[in-house]
């Protein structure tokens, strides 16, 4: 099942160079995890709450690809560019398979808590 890594990152009033160096080798090492970018910092029309920053949503094949990337030697060796410079969070989650029915989910949900 598809899995996506979902970072919200602040913003900083300057990017940092090794920033710049972070983007410039994150692909490389995205892609032997079929790692690809579905949102990378674009418009973030904020509807409730806050969010004083930038989304990044990487989709990959399975929660085993995700984790792999991440655990990687390649991504390891860039991630203390990004960390050192930009605060924020970031998971990795399981998507839904094909077909996902949110209201047939609720009556599994109302079966189980009778």
């Amino acid at each position: 099942m598809t899995a996506y890594m979902l970072a919200h990152l602040r913003k900083t009033e300057e990017i940092h160079p090794e920033v710049l160096e972070y983007l410039e080798k994150i692909q490389s090492a995205l892609d032997p995890f079929s790692g690809r970018f579905l949102v990378h910092g674009g418009t973030v029309d904020v509807r409730e709450g806050t969010w004083p920053g930038d989304v990044i949503l990487v989709e990959f094949p399975s929660m085993a690809h995700a984790r792999d990337f991440y655990d990687s030697a390649a991504y390891q060796a860039i991630l203390p560019l990004r960390k050192k410079h930009l605060e924020g969070e970031l998971i990795i989650v399981e998507g839904v398979e094909p077909g996902h029915d949110s209201a047939a989910m609720a009556a599994e949900v109302r079966k189980a808590i009778r």
